[in-house]
């Protein structure tokens, strides 16, 4: 609240439950979607919901090369803060070179 809506667009939010703080507990796509979804929505209360389709909105939580996929096809994921896989040098390029599979749809 309080940002004017043209500096909203260069604003990178993000979500991380505190239960994963520090933790390596597997991150879940619902829980993921439903944190950045209650985002969105209240940034759509406060700004409008073109503003908020704008606003890019990060998961964070135990994210890995076994969940990325299933964590960014939630439609209110826009991207991962990777933590303690960043560790992992080969576990940090996998996630890091993860891309969306490309629908067939003509």
């Amino acid at each position: 609240k309080g940002v004017a809506p043209a500096h909203l667009q260069k604003i990178v939010l993000s979500y991380e439950p505190s239960w994963a703080v520090g933790s390596s507990q597997t991150a879940n796509p619902k829980v993921a979607q439903q944190g950045c979804h209650r985002i969105r929505q209240t940034v759509a209360n406060l700004y409008g919901g073109l503003l908020a389709d704008q606003v890019r909105i990060l998961y964070g939580g135990s994210v890995n090369p076994q969940n990325i996929s299933a964590i960014m096809s939630q439609p209110d994921v826009d991207g991962v803060l990777i933590g303690r896989a960043s560790l992992r040098p080969d576990d940090f390029l996998e996630m890091v070179n993860w891309q969306q599979p490309v629908s067939n749809v003509m």
